[in-house]
């Protein structure tokens, strides 16, 4: 049976390839310092396939259209943004892993949208250049969460996805060894006036408690708070 073995938060900020070395040294080295102790924990632990759960910022989809949740099960390419500072190329998916998710999720009340070609964004790309593609041979499977449109997806339902994720990675018939990556920011305002202003304490509040892995906690946050 597949097994999910590990999992891990990040960022995905674009300028984290676009402009490397426009960030402070002290900064730059701690970011990429960081992916690569994830790329030295998913080779120890023998990772074939990541689940990178990212947002959509109305760079794959948009307000035609913006679904809650969306998980890629047939081709992959990315980077959609032509300025990221990275080739576009393919990406591996486990296409019969992601149908089994899909299929697992809709049973369990999941209305997924479904993406059979997937351009990906930064949000995807940036954990898959710096967190995947430096260890041979493991897959991705890219889900998308609409955190950044009205309205959004309420905590209490990104839990469900997320746990009817580990359910399906668990009932696999497969052998698979599974890493999920949450990735994003925590606070901050992108694409507005306020974008790159940071709320230290909301963002130290969350990354408490997803330490103490206090769910009912995060799951009661609203967006006001």
């Amino acid at each position: 049976m597949a097994e999910l073995v590990c999992g891990f938060l990040m960022p995905h900020d674009p300028l984290i390839s676009a402009i490397t070395m426009a960030a402070p040294a002290e900064k730059r080295d701690a970011c990429l310092g960081a992916f690569e102790e994830i790329t030295r924990r998913i080779r120890a632990a023998k990772v074939d396939t990541v689940i990178v759960i990212g947002d959509d910022h109305a760079t794959v989809n948009g307000p035609s259209c913006m679904p809650t949740a969306m998980i890629a099960v047939g081709d992959v390419t990315g980077p959609k943004e032509p300025w990221l500072g990275m080739p576009r190329a393919r990406v591996e998916n486990n296409e019969a892993l992601a149908r089994h998710i899909l299929q697992t999720g809709l049973n369990g009340g999941v209305d997924w949208s479904v993406s059979k070609n997937l351009l990906a964004d930064h949000s995807i790309m940036i954990p898959v250049h710096y967190a995947v593609r430096p260890v041979e041979g493991v897959r991705t499977i890219p889900v998308y969460i609409n955190s950044g449109m009205e309205p959004v997806i309420p905590s209490r339902r990104a839990y469900d996805i997320g746990r009817l994720i580990g359910d399906a990675v668990a009932s696999w018939k497969g052998s698979e060894r599974v890493a999920i990556y949450g990735t994003g920011g925590i606070s901050h305002w992108p694409g507005t006036s306020q974008m790159g202003r940071i709320n230290e304490p909301c963002a130290r509040m969350v990354k408490g408690r997803v330490e103490s892995g206090d769910v009912d906690a995060l799951r009661a946050l609203s967006d006001e708070d």
